[in-house]
């Protein structure tokens, strides 16, 4: 059996890690680098850097910032946000990234997932895909941040990104984001249930037991957190240990 990954998640905006909750009320939290040796410390089993502004403000992702990165930890990362085409992507892997993770310009333009995949192999392309609950029952898919809802169902779109070459799915639940109430497990199932590649479940941490619960119920392959973990609440360790204990296969 494969173990379960724990993965903090890094948010940039400005230069400077933040969090949200439902992607809005951004408040500081730390400095980027600072963060990343912090978690590689701690024996994260990876990290994901997410430049949350870069599509909206239609700019790159800081590949200064990657660099640095990459010469601090010694843990896999993906990098996202601001990657629009091959040349993004290359360049993002040449700065020291071992994924990267697409989502506005993957929704925008899905043949990039083919072409990536194959360019580069399934194995660093990560398709994020951010998902709001309708009146329908349903999950739309969002972009450019969370700004902008496209006519696109988060299940069928996971099962298209995945046909196309992506080699993981990082689910984020808008609706929880932040709110440390727990994830979406009926979100987090049925996409795990539609696809055979990994999903990293993402949105709504807020104690031990919702980690395992999305493990468990809700069928993700890793499991991602930010608020718990920055701002001290419980290190990569206790999380471990907790689901060690809970029979959930880690890498201590």
């Amino acid at each position: 059996m494969l173990a379960k990954r724990i993965i903090p998640c890094l948010d940039i905006k400005d230069g400077r890690v933040v969090k949200g909750t439902n992607f809005v009320n951004i408040r500081d939290a730390g400095d980027p680098i600072e963060c990343g040796k912090e978690y590689d410390r701690q024996f994260a089993d990876e990290l994901v850097f997410l430049d949350i502004t870069a599509s909206h403000e239609k700019r790159p992702i800081t590949l200064k910032m990657v660099e640095r990165v990459a010469q601090e930890i010694f843990i896999p990362f993906t990098v996202g946000g601001g990657i629009r085409s091959i040349d993004d992507i290359r360049d993002t892997l040449c700065a020291g990234a071992d994924k990267v993770s697409i989502n506005t310009c993957a929704v925008e333009c899905p043949e990039l997932i083919n072409s990536a995949s194959s360019r580069f192999g399934s194995q660093c392309i990560v398709i994020a895909i951010d998902a709001k609950r309708n009146k329908k029952g349903s999950w739309d898919v969002y972009t450019h941040g969370g700004r902008t809802r496209k006519d696109k169902d988060a299940l069928l779109w996971a099962q298209e990104a995945e046909k196309r070459g992506a080699g993981e799915i990082l689910l984020t639940s808008m609706d929880c984001d932040g709110t440390k109430d727990g994830y979406d497990l009926e979100l987090s199932r049925k996409v795990s249930e539609s696809v055979k590649i990994p999903v990293i479940a993402s949105g709504g941490a807020g104690s031990l037991d919702h980690m395992y619960t999305v493990l468990n119920e809700g069928k993700a392959d890793a499991v991602l957190a930010a608020s718990i973990f920055h701002y001290g609440t419980y290190t990569v360790n206790d999380v471990k240990q907790y689901l060690k204990k809970k029979g959930i296969v880690v890498r201590l």
